[in-house]
């Protein structure tokens, strides 16, 4: 039995997403029923890790499942002296097409070439942090790549490792049925998701 295997059984038993990667829901629940099983464990509506208010209106906004990744790479950054606020998460396909208009149709710079349903942010399944310092936001900075290597270690993908476009700021959790799909065609699977209301992760 290959280790994903074990991973997915283990997290069906615990009555969790079973996606056969032991992320941070899954260590969560491990604590919870072995660790400390006097505990109950947290509804799903409570955070794994509490965050800003900032933070927190845009992780709302992410699928179920990448939400405790965005509050455990937080915490992973604090843990080693970093900053780090969720600054982005869902977009609707409206509000990727408006941006993909900045700086075409509408006035300003050019920030994206994806239109609506060419970005993960429109599925819910990315979001963008921000790295602070002394409560000021920093666009530029050399912790943004010690935030990917942790964001990498959890088990997301990371836009500073992508070859095309260099995207620090971007972390996004691929769906396990999507492991070893092209991005074009992954995106592609997620639009047939959305028009279908079907589950991303599903």
């Amino acid at each position: 039995m290959r280790l994903s295997e074990m991973i997915s059984e283990v997290q069906t038993k615990l009555g969790i997403a079973h996606d056969g990667k032991a992320g941070p829901e899954t260590w969560n629940a491990i604590y919870n029923r072995i660790v400390s099983p006097k505990m109950p464990e947290p509804a799903a509506s409570t955070p794994l890790l509490p965050v800003d208010a900032r933070s927190e209106k845009c992780i709302a906004t992410l699928h179920p499942s990448v939400q405790p990744y965005a509050r455990a790479l937080m915490e992973r950054a604090k843990s080693v002296g970093i900053t780090i606020k969720i600054i982005s998460g869902l977009r609707t396909y409206e509000e990727q097409d408006s941006l993909y208009a900045q700086g075409r149709t509408l006035p300003g710079h050019i920030v994206t070439n994806a239109r609506a349903g060419q970005s993960n942010h429109n599925f819910g399944i990315a979001f963008d942090i921000g790295v602070f310092e002394s409560g000021q936001y920093k666009g530029e900075s050399p912790k943004y790549k010690v935030v990917g290597a942790l964001g990498v270690e959890l088990g997301l993908e990371w836009g500073g490792n992508w070859k095309t476009i260099h995207d620090e700021p971007h972390f996004q959790l691929r769906p396990l049925w999507a492991d070893g799909m092209a991005e074009k065609q992954m995106l592609a699977a997620l639009r047939s998701r959305h028009d279908a209301s079907s589950d991303y992760f599903a």
